[in-house]
């Protein structure tokens, strides 16, 4: 059971929101996803569709006067064991393959820092095998320090290339860059890891690569925790990178300052106990940070921050039928971030 909690806090009312989710886990031949569902508060419709990677999203406005918009969306999700570890889907369509080999946003394959730090780190050219793949992992997986707080949603790959600190999210634009670089298919994965059986897990969401191999299709890669994609990893939605499939982005209507509080819980099948150790997923369940920054939202959302209390579901209204509750099928999630300086010096850190 996966329960993602939203909450954008607002300075004073505004008069109205616009919000696109991607907060709904994908179907496909391995993943089921058995229930959905998605409240906001101020309640309202809330829409449905399909985006041009054919992750499902929701839609919704607000156009009365609030001073804090709240979403909670549950899922409940049955993953197939994987018979080849890394293997996710055999599936994938050759605009699709295609389209991943080119720059986006996030993931720049030129970047002059980018080669600057191939060749400091001594990373060699690979071939499109799982072997070559695994080694590029675990070398990402040792130069890099996972570093909550160290960079924002829209930080570059440049950022985390100089410092050397970062998240699940830029772990996978690193990787995501370099398979493109050396001409291998290689897509951005947003969706959650799950604890272990009969554990829970409370913290936020994760990220990883699927890239495209001959016989094989798009098989998963997570650079964050140096691990093989498996029945573990809750798949949300796909896309070139983080800019295409943020949990959520919007606009509203006033002149205020906002702050976006959000908590994740999962809990695996004959739950009862709390799990923690996995990159990707941290307990926000002790403090809270008031410093707006654009987190866990894309950059043309309220500005955000992520790391506070989990908070409570929201209470339906007096009148069930007021309630808007969407019962539907397939997409997303999200990533964490902060600010964080940058160094004038690249790569002035050394393998763990």
């Amino acid at each position: 059971m996966i329960e993602h909690e939203l909450e954008y806090r607002y300075a004073r009312a505004v008069r109205g929101s616009v919000m696109t989710l991607f907060v709904s886990p994908l179907v496909d031949r391995r993943q089921r996803l058995h229930e959905f569902s998605l409240e906001t508060e101020p309640a309202g419709p809330v829409s449905g569709f399909l985006d041009p990677w054919g992750n499902r999203g929701h839609f919704f406005d607000r156009h009365a006067p609030h001073d804090r918009l709240r979403i909670f969306a549950r899922s409940r999700v049955e993953v197939e064991p994987g018979g080849g570890g890394d293997t996710a889907d055999e599936a994938g369509s050759g605009i699709d393959v295609g389209l991943m080999l080119q720059p986006s946003r996030f993931v720049r394959p030129s970047s002059a820092v980018l080669e600057g730090f191939i060749s400091a780190s001594g990373i060699p050219p690979a071939h499109a095998t799982l072997e070559s793949l695994r080694n590029l992992r675990s070398r990402i997986y040792r130069l890099f320090e996972y570093a909550p707080g160290s960079t924002a949603a829209h930080s570059p790959i440049d950022r985390i290339l100089q410092t050397g600190r970062g998240v699940c999210q830029d772990y996978a634009h690193v990787m995501a860059s370099i398979c493109r670089r050396w001409g291998i298919p290689a897509r951005y994965v947003s969706g959650y890891l799950a604890p272990a059986p009969g554990a829970t897990t409370r913290g936020e969401s994760h990220a990883w690569v699927e890239c495209w191999l001959p016989g094989l299709g798009w098989t998963g890669f997570d650079p964050a925790n140096d691990s093989a994609c498996g029945e573990r990893h809750l798949r949300v939605a796909v896309g070139r990178d983080y800019g295409d499939v943020p949990p959520s982005r919007g606009i509203f209507s006033g002149a205020a300052e906002s702050v976006l509080i959000t908590q994740v819980t999962i809990a695996s099948r004959g739950t009862d106990r709390i799990a923690d150790g996995d990159r990707g997923l941290h307990d926000s369940t002790l403090s809270r940070s008031t410093t707006p920054c654009k987190t866990q939202s894309d950059p043309s959302s309220p500005p955000s921050s992520s790391g506070s209390p989990r908070f409570s579901r929201p209470r339906p209204p007096p009148n069930p039928r007021a309630a808007n509750r969407l019962r539907s099928g397939p997409t997303l999630s999200a990533a964490t971030c902060g600010a964080g300086p940058t160094s004038e010096n690249p790569w002035p850190f050394s393998p763990r």
